[in-house]
């Protein structure tokens, strides 16, 4: 579970604020979804909790650990895919998800087990061995979802994860994430895309300009918002067109 209260982080000496007295929750056991347009603070946000960043004001807990306390072990407990996948090129899939099961201390016979049986959920098996420099964005973003999970966390965080994916990779990804869900993980996706809250979230938490514009459940935004569909609700929340999304 994560708790965060009046969250704010700012660039440029304060010139610039990217997160603004911003407070969610996400529970175990549910898609909870950051939606928002480009700029509105979601990367920031979840930088803050997974300890990129450090906040300028506010407090947060990720299963009852304070990031700005135990760093460390609060790295343990989540599973991140960010908005820049992070691979190194020029290993192979295998040996990236090897290499971050070896920094969370797992053992060779435990690792291989494991990135076996992603690479057969996530449909990886064709490229597994090769390098990933020239790979496509649905492969990388696989390769950051097995690494992201090797060391079994409870919570996930995952930065716009279908960003760029055709078709039937998103639709894959999709069913992924729904099995996470079904085994109690807690799982926070950003996104600025509508059909991704829709599809899968559970609650939806709508930032706007560094702030919570709105939160709830879709048919509690429809009703709030008095629209019938939630890309009209999302624009009146937010009291902007220009909010629109894909």
């Amino acid at each position: 579970m994560i708790e965060a209260n009046g969250l704010r982080k700012t660039f440029n000496k304060g010139k610039v604020v990217a997160v603004d007295d911003f407070s969610f929750s996400a529970r175990d056991g549910q898609i909870t979804g950051l939606l928002g347009p480009n700029g509105a603070g979601k990367t920031t946000t979840l930088r803050m909790l997974y300890t990129l960043l450090k906040p300028d004001a506010g407090c947060m807990r990720v299963d009852g650990i304070d990031p700005e306390v135990e760093p460390l072990k609060v790295r343990r407990l989540l599973g991140v895919v960010p908005d820049s996948r992070g691979l190194y090129d020029r290993l192979t899939a295998r040996e990236n998800i090897r290499y971050y099961a070896r920094l969370h201390g797992i053992g060779r016979k435990e690792t291989e087990k494991r990135i076996n049986e992603f690479s057969q959920v996530l449909d990886m098996d064709e490229f597994i061995d090769r390098r990933c420099d020239g790979f496509s964005q649905g492969q990388r973003v696989k390769v950051a979802i097995a690494r992201a999970l090797i060391h079994d966390p409870r919570t996930i965080l995952l930065d716009e994860p279908t960003n760029g994916l055709d078709v039937m990779t998103t639709r894959s990804l999709r069913g992924f994430l729904r099995d996470l869900k079904s085994q109690g993980r807690c799982v926070v996706l950003s996104t600025h895309i509508m059909q991704e809250v829709a599809a899968l979230c559970d609650r939806i938490v709508i930032i706007a300009h560094g702030r919570v514009a709105a939160e709830g459940t879709a048919d509690e935004l429809l009703a709030r918002s008095g629209e019938s569909n939630l890309e009209d609700a999302f624009v009146k929340l937010i009291g902007s067109d220009e909010g629109l999304l894909a």
